[in-house]
């Protein structure tokens, strides 16, 4: 059985520096093989320790049981501050949790039925770009599942097709931005004082510049909106006039730009990584493909249908998922530990850094059953069952999990159908895949496929 590409671990102990230009290149291929069968690791630098914790109990006492003791790490905001600012995504505290209250109520179930048409016309687009490129000739599938991405979130925030010229703009500068490898900062690795300059590189600071003056120009062509009467009543106007239950304040227009920078980030990157990948596994296998299309046909004849629909997309769900475990779109977290604890009987001071890595946590060797094969089929099983609930997290979990959640599985699972349903992907053997993480996990030259009509 050939399975899905998997990184190369690093052999043997490696000093620091030597871990850091490793973590540069790729931070996967930077971890020890151990890592996959370890219920926890400690890691010492000169600077600070950290502890892979991989052992169930422990992922759900540091996301679940006691999160508010076990805070975003600051290492992480380091190398991204230049584009998010102050954005839900790294902050702490009170200030994250009046954040979430006005963000939540955007991403309830009733309004993600309201999200579903967008989400279609977007998909329906990717359809009609991918014929272009369907004759058979190698195509980087990445890039096309990042134009659709940034699509559905255009379409799902501020009622833009991708072809608006602002949107066309921003989509560029984000993919421009992700080739600076922003997260590699050596704030990251050094407990630098908050007057020290983070030396970001001149093409991080410029493309996240560029990225927040566009949002600023939309945000603010909104708030116009808002106040004459005359928004669209989509996620982006939701958010902007929720107010905070408990002060009544609502986003200004700064920050509201950092909000808007972390969905483009999270629900433009790491959709685009879980949808390239689940059709490269099912170019992996093609009988898993023949029975999405099926399944697609079905269901949405012609590429129609309704909200209800994704209900019943019960395959492409599955391969969704199951893409997301073998390659969790965001491979690692970072908390820190506010004060002194004790894991597995050994002392964890306050101040260290606790990393909770998805991408381990799914392959486990003591947890999952052939951890390293593409199964779909799995969920149903006791043991997929048992670690859907115990060691899967693509979103995080707790009070921290992803508020897009349920809104990346329902445009994940359509837009898979909608691809799979119109076209063939096949390998193309001379340009095979291997997976790479800097911001997202991506595929190191790309994912190349061959892209033909279904008959």
């Amino acid at each position: 059985m050939t399975l899905p590409p998997k990184p190369p671990a690093r052999p043997g102990r490696v000093s620091l520096w030597r871990y850091m230009r490793l973590f540069r290149r790729d931070i996967l291929s930077a971890q020890p093989a151990r890592l996959y069968r370890a219920w926890m690791a400690e890691f010492r630098t000169p600077f600070f320790r950290s502890y892979l914790c991989n052992q169930p109990h422990l992922v759900e006492l540091v996301l679940r049981d006691r999160p508010d003791d076990f805070p975003k790490s600051d290492r992480i905001r380091e190398g991204l501050t230049p584009l998010l600012g102050n954005s839900v995504f790294v902050t702490n505290g009170e200030t994250w949790k009046r954040q979430r209250r006005i963000i939540d109520p955007a991403f309830e179930g009733g309004r993600l039925r309201d999200t579903f048409p967008a989400m279609l016309r977007a998909g329906q687009g990717a359809v009609a770009r991918l014929a272009g490129h369907a004759s058979g000739a190698p195509v980087e599938i990445e890039a096309q599942t990042s134009h659709v991405a940034a699509d559905v979130i255009f379409r799902t925030l501020f009622s833009l097709p991708i072809e608006d010229e602002l949107a066309t703009r921003v989509f560029a500068e984000f993919r421009a931005h992700q080739r600076t490898q922003p997260v590699v900062n050596i704030g990251a690795f050094l407990p630098l004082p908050s007057w020290m300059p983070r030396f970001h590189s001149r093409a991080t600071r410029d493309t996240a510049a560029r990225i927040r003056a566009l949002i600023t120009e939309i945000t603010e062509h909104r708030m116009a909106e808002i106040a004459a009467g005359t928004a669209p009543d989509d996620l982006a106007t939701k958010i902007m006039t929720t107010a905070d239950p408990e002060t009544g304040a609502r986003f200004d227009t700064e920050e509201m730009v950092d909000q808007v920078a972390i969905f483009f980030l999270a629900g433009h990157e790491t959709s685009a990584s879980a949808l390239a990948w689940s059709l490269y596994l099912l170019a992996m296998h093609p009988d898993w493909q023949d029975r999405v299309a099926t399944e697609a046909t079905q269901v949405m004849p012609g590429g129609e249908g309704d909200f209800s629909a994704t209900g019943r997309l019960r395959v492409a769900r599955d391969v969704f998922r199951e893409t997301l475990r073998l390659y969790p779109p965001v491979p690692m977290m970072v908390r820190e530990a506010a004060r002194d604890e004790c894991f597995r009987d050994r002392d964890v001071r306050r101040g260290s850094q606790i990393v909770l890595s998805p991408w381990h946590l799914h392959r486990h060797e003591r947890l999952w059953d052939n951890p390293d094969a593409f199964d779909p089929a799995r969920f149903g099983t006791e043991n997929g069952k048992t670690c859907l609930r115990e060691a899967y997290i693509p979103f995080s979990a707790g009070q921290r999990v992803c508020t897009g959640a349920g809104f990346a599985m329902i445009e994940g699972t359509l837009l898979l159908s909608m691809l799979v349903g119109a076209y063939r992907f096949d390998l193309v053997p001379d340009r095979l895949a291997m997976p790479v993480a800097h911001l997202t996990v991506r595929g190191k030259d790309g994912i190349w496929l061959r892209i033909r009509p279904r008959a």
